[in-house]
């Protein structure tokens, strides 16, 4: 009989005996007592006899120490084990042709101009043939990705494959750098991106002019940029996410192009030209030759139109030796005045122009750095600005939350950054930004001429 029926029969039963009537909370107790007893019954029934289940399971496992040298080596046999079996069940080369001339078999007629299309029918068909590896993309979710404006309702064949072969990309990379992760936790170090990019340039064309003694300078210069812009807070380790997500490894692997044009590589920071330029910067303001830059040697880089006033604050912030600045730490200094406009850069300036440490710029230090741009303009016999118009400028471009502040995130946030840190560290950058109505107009006038030419 139902246990609940038990009790509801109980609880009917009118107390017929020679005692007293009980009293209520008597009732209560015995009812709860009822309760607990077939309830304990009734849970008993289902439990579960595996004595596993009476302990916590361990999660934590601490890594192995450096003296712990048999663990260390398990781990690292194990991870590479790990890797093979993740690295076999990727597409090689003959299985993304299979999938191509099955993908090209089942196309769905009519063509769009010379673009193959195919339906989610035969979609489903070319799944089920291209074998195992295939299932994950062949989903019903990759489909209505892919799928936009065609009014049959069908996908790019080119665009499909394009997608596969990106997602076997990306995993053979994330397998490939994980291969470099000594730690195991996800992430690189300086010296373990530095060896993933020695190693790669072997198998990099572009690269092949290099000599052999700058591949530590080059190896430096790709690294700095990596961890300039990955690691904002300066932990000395970036995430393999991170590194896959942005598109420096994407430039970097271009180099693979043996037909990569002039243009393209004077605009990787990766490139040999590119690489060679900034190494070659770096030597000649070095003028005493001693491998290292001091603030005068800086001073006359770019055009030579820095304030002293900034420079002295490059020089307290950074991290130098003996007051000069070494190859990496002028590497920095030249990606965040080449990239003004990205945040990392803006952070590294701003953290240079907060001159009391406050996370955020007032009146006090706008002023602070453009007073020395003022004295620069009259030591090139120009007439200086006046400080509250450049200040009601720089308000106006920010429109900062706080009226009377600028933050980080305002600066970033009001696409103005670039602009704003210009007009108070270089007396050019401000010289331009002055005269930019001027100078637009005589490009266009000069743009006439070659056209009635």
């Amino acid at each position: 009989m139902d246990w609940k029926e038990v009790l509801r029969r109980r609880l009917a039963t009118p107390n017929t005996g020679p005692n007293k009537k009980k009293s209520e909370q008597e009732l209560k107790d015995e009812e709860m007592d009822l309760f607990t007893k077939y309830y304990s019954e009734w849970k008993g029934g289902r439990k579960n006899t595996n004595e596993f289940y009476k302990t916590i399971p361990r999660f934590y496992y601490r890594l192995p120490a450096e003296d712990e040298v048999l663990l260390q080596k398990l781990r690292e046999e194990s991870r590479a084990v790990f890797l093979q079996r993740k690295s076999r069940e990727l597409l090689d080369n003959e299985e993304l042709q299979n999938l191509w001339f099955l993908l090209d078999k089942h196309q769905t007629p009519p063509m769009i101009g010379e673009e193959a299309m195919i339906n989610y029918e035969n979609f489903l068909k070319v799944g089920e043939k291209a074998g195992p590896k295939c299932k994950q993309f062949f989903t019903a979710k990759v489909f209505a990705k892919l799928l936009h404006t065609d009014s049959y309702g069908r996908i790019s064949i080119m665009q499909f494959f394009n997608y596969v072969m990106r997602k076997v990309w990306l995993h053979q990379t994330r397998i490939g750098l994980s291969l470099y992760d000594v730690a195991g936790q996800g992430y690189l170090r300086e010296s373990d991106l530095e060896n993933y990019i020695l190693e790669l340039i072997p198998t990099l064309p572009q690269l092949d002019g290099l000599e052999k003694s700058f591949y530590s300078f080059y190896v430096c210069t790709a690294v700095r940029k990596f961890f300039f812009f990955l690691d904002p807070l300066r932990t000395g380790k970036i995430k393999i996410q991170d590194i896959l997500a942005c598109s420096f490894l994407d430039d970097l692997l271009e180099l693979r192009d043996e037909e990569l044009s002039k243009e393209s590589q004077e605009t990787n920071w990766f490139s040999a030209p590119s690489a060679l330029r900034v190494y070659g910067q770096y030597l000649n303001l070095d003028k005493d030759h001693n491998g290292m830059l001091s603030k005068e040697e800086l001073s006359r880089y770019g055009t030579a139109t820095m304030t002293s006033v900034f420079l002295d604050r490059v020089f307290q912030e950074c991290l130098t030796y003996d007051g000069e600045m070494d190859y990496k730490t002028y590497l920095d200094f030249v990606l965040a005045l080449e990239n003004r406009k990205e945040p990392a850069a803006l952070q590294y300036i701003f953290k240079l122009l907060d001159i009391e440490n406050k996370g955020y710029l007032n009146v006090f230090s706008l002023n602070y750095f453009f007073r020395a741009i003022q004295e620069l303009m009259k030591i090139h016999g120009q007439d200086p600005v006046s400080f509250q118009d450049v200040k009601d400028e720089i308000f106006d471009m920010v429109k900062p939350k706080d009226p009377l502040k600028i933050s980080l995130q305002d600066l970033i946030n009001s696409n103005q950054g670039d602009t704003v840190t210009t007009i108070l560290i270089d007396l050019n950058g401000f010289w331009t930004y002055e005269n930019r109505e001027a100078l637009v107009a005589n490009d266009n006038e000069n743009s006439g001429d070659l056209d009635d030419t």
